[in-house]
């Protein structure tokens, strides 16, 4: 089918470039002329495991192509997929300024009837207004459907969920779409969902806080294993292998970051209250995830005592593995937080330093994870990177002051880390 993507951010590029890999042809388009540019030579904007791979390849073989008009990426398909930024504002509410302004451009382009699917983490409603924009600017008076599709996707492991969904959500206004969505979701063998748009857009946003309600609960669990001697890993894996529950979003830690979580959850709590109902149990979700953060520094500084002038060597720089994105990371507060403390900085990360070095100033960025232990009085865990467990450890303990390390991951076993003279904080445990 001929395709068009409207955005290339995380799921923008993905969608298109996986999309293109089963056999579509794709038109990704963005407004940014330069990253149309960086696409076109081969660049890539953004890390994602395997995804510079499909770009390439399906470029060069012409299944998929960028543009900075989105009027010929309309003209040129059959269905129009959104998939632009919906940022947060001050109250939790989202922006959906980028969402209204495709609309409009998309309008203006239609010609003849078009499938347009809002494919970004949207409000419900929002296909209502998104359809009533179109026909408000659409000169050409022609059909048209609004669908909802929202996007499953984990930064980090975004090609293989788009490859390998476990559902597909669907939702429509009339059956007139479905079977060209089918056929658009036809070679990924995944269980397909039909439903009402406004389902369809509470569906994600229902799914992205529960996962984050799972986190904050055995976020909560962990400060009682702290206090009772308990081990929370022990805890979450006799939870998990109840399947009703299951093991996974149960690993304690720093608390949930990224881009999605903590937007996602505000702007529900935002929808009910603009409904007339109080979310109480995801507001509570939010405390949780905040204390999470405040116990963690508690425990540095309690440990180390005054921070001004110590020097500490962090971790880990995302909000989460595989991927440079450090928007809303909990890493990045707790850099900031030590900083504020009068801690001196050195950092790693695989992947995020580039864009790091953006935000965090007056920190020292080293290359090498097995480096930055070298003039450290402690250091701290704070992204959970595999390589990171291949850290060396008796080289760290001989470089740093005291052997101090903090794990906001829960990486490494308390009683290899006792055995190695260590003295070790972790989540939980």
């Amino acid at each position: 089918m001929k395709l068009t993507i409207i955005g290339t951010g995380y799921v923008g590029l993905v969608t298109g470039a996986c999309f293109a890999e089963v056999g579509h042809q794709v038109v990704c388009v963005d407004n940014d002329v330069s990253k149309v540019e960086l696409l076109r030579s081969g660049g890539i904007p953004i890390y994602e495991p395997g995804l510079e791979e499909l770009v390439r390849k399906n470029t060069a073989d012409g299944r998929l192509r960028f543009t900075s008009s989105t009027a010929e990426g309309v003209e040129k398909s059959e269905v129009v997929f959104i998939a632009v930024a919906t940022p947060p504002q001050d109250d939790g509410s989202v922006d959906l300024s980028f969402i209204e302004k495709v609309a409009r451009e998309i309008a203006a382009a239609l010609t003849n009837y078009k499938i347009v699917v809002d494919k970004s983490t949207v409000p419900v409603k929002t296909g209502e207004k998104v359809a009533e924009t179109i026909k408000r600017y659409c000169k050409a008076r022609v059909d048209f459907d609004v669908v909802s599709n929202p996007e499953f996707l984990r930064e980090g492991f975004a090609v293989e969920d788009l490859m390998k969904p476990d559902r597909i959500v669907i939702g429509v206004r009339s059956q007139r779409p479905v079977p060209a969505m089918k056929n658009v979701y036809a070679p990924f063998n995944a269980p397909i969902i039909v439903t009402d748009i406004n389902s369809a857009e509470l569906i994600k946003h229902a799914s992205n806080s529960f996962l984050a309600l799972k986190i904050s609960y055995i976020n909560a669990i962990s400060v009682l294993c702290e206090a009772t001697g308990a081990n929370v890993q022990e805890v979450a894996h006799g939870m998990g292998m109840d399947e009703r529950i299951g093991r996974r979003f149960l690993n304690a830690s720093l608390g949930f970051g990224g881009s999605c979580f903590p937007k996602d959850l505000s702007a529900f709590v935002k929808i009910a209250e603009q409904e007339g109902c109080d979310f109480a149990l995801l507001k509570e979700v939010q405390k949780i995830n905040a204390s999470q953060m405040d116990r963690f520094v508690k425990k540095i500084v309690d440990t180390l005592w005054v921070l001004k002038d110590k020097t500490i060597g962090v971790l880990g720089l995302a909000f989460k593995q595989n991927t440079d994105d450090i928007r809303m990371s909990p890493a990045i507060e707790l850099c900031q937080r030590l900083q504020k403390e009068g801690a001196i900085l050195r950092v790693h990360d695989p992947k995020a330093m580039e864009k790091a070095s953006a935000v965090l100033k007056n920190v020292i960025f080293v290359k090498d994870m097995n480096e930055l232990a070298d003039g450290c009085d402690a250091l701290v865990v704070a992204t959970e990177w595999e390589e990171f467990k291949k850290l060396d450890l008796e080289r760290a303990r001989q470089a740093l002051s005291h052997p101090i390390l903090f794990d906001g991951r829960n990486l490494f076993d308390p009683a290899e880390m006792e055995r190695l003279g260590f003295i070790y904080k972790s989540i939980g445990r």
